[in-house]
């Protein structure tokens, strides 16, 4: 009977957990197409720039941030979902007293902050990529040399020691959960800000993908969403990322002799 009423507590804290996330995500969602329809429109009346100098208002700044911040949010929230599971599965067992869920919301809390911090950097190069003129107004894409070069380093990055090993702490939540465990609210907090270091480290060269198809572009962030979910997944992930990294090197390669003959 104890033992059933255990697992009954489990199944509930879990769809508690993914429900919780669902919404994140379709929030996160909503709220990025809204986003892109507005900038888009705004650069359509060239508002998004100053009228006399033709660089970024800090009112552009901040709206790029934003749309940076909210992309990630909805991008990378889903393939955090299995340590997001695990870590509820574990407060449950060690402290059945609390809800699991609370703390789990802190976990992902540092984990956003570390992807909102990357996006700040992200709006950084953007805005001065803009200043140099080597991304396009109308879509934010890079020149084709440049995206042939981001995709190069992509791929390489792929086969990349730091990246097979942020890859394996991402694929594995038992062993980060054994060796970085943090007691209390504010431990909760620590471990989502390392996990999402890891992700960081994992993961943004993907990001810097978005240049190449276009930041704005939303077919783009979903397949790169779910690569992303994919290489952290599925059992042959390790070996999927590496045949992606094949693929850009390729495609790297194509874009800028393309360009050049």
């Amino acid at each position: 009977m104890e033992e059933n009423l255990a697992e009954a507590i489990l199944k509930r804290d879990r769809w508690v957990v993914l429900i919780g996330l669902l919404a994140v995500v379709l929030l996160s969602w909503t709220y990025t197409i809204y986003l892109t329809e507005q900038m888009g429109n705004s650069l359509s009346g060239m508002a998004i720039v100053s009228p006399h100098t033709g660089i970024w208002t800090i009112a552009s700044f901040l709206m790029y941030f934003l749309m940076w911040s909210v992309m990630m949010v909805a991008m990378m929230t889903p393939s955090a979902a299995p340590m997001l599971l695990f870590y509820a599965k574990i407060i449950r067992q060690k402290q059945p007293e609390h809800k699991p869920y609370l703390k789990t919301g802190l976990f992902l809390l540092g984990y956003l902050i570390v992807w909102i911090g990357f996006s700040a950097a992200a709006t950084l190069v953007q805005w001065t990529l803009h200043n140099a003129s080597l991304v396009s107004m109308e879509v934010v894409r890079a020149a084709p040399i440049l995206g042939g070069i981001i995709l190069i380093f992509a791929g390489a990055f792929q086969f990349s020691q730091l990246k097979n090993a942020c890859l394996t702490h991402c694929r594995s939540p038992v062993g980060f959960i054994m060796t970085d465990w943090r007691e209390g609210d504010r431990g909760a907090v620590k471990m989502g800000i390392k996990h999402g270091f890891y992700c960081v480290g994992c993961c943004w060269l993907l990001m810097a993908l978005l240049f190449v198809a276009g930041v704005m572009n939303l077919l783009w962030m979903a397949i790169i969403s779910t690569f992303v979910l994919v290489e952290k997944i599925v059992p042959a992930g390790d070996r999927i990322s590496r045949y992606a990294g094949v693929l850009f090197i390729l495609w790297g390669i194509w874009s800028i002799l393309a360009e050049i003959f």
